[in-house]
């Protein structure tokens, strides 16, 4: 329960510092592939994080 809580928050934070740097560097293209691929990433960490939360 607790590694699900902390898998929840660390995606969480993944995520958000994807969409913040995103949204920083939008007009370089290189760095919105890359932060594109971060709020990806930490999206599907959050969604792994609540099936698991959620299941079991």
């Amino acid at each position: 329960m607790i590694l699900t809580v902390i898998g929840l928050l660390i995606g969480c934070m993944i995520c958000g510092a994807g969409i913040y740097y995103l949204m920083k560097e939008k007009n370089d293209l290189e760095s919105k592939k890359i932060y594109s691929i971060t709020t990806g990433v930490g999206a599907v960490i959050v969604l792994a994080a609540l099936i698991r939360f959620f299941v079991f």
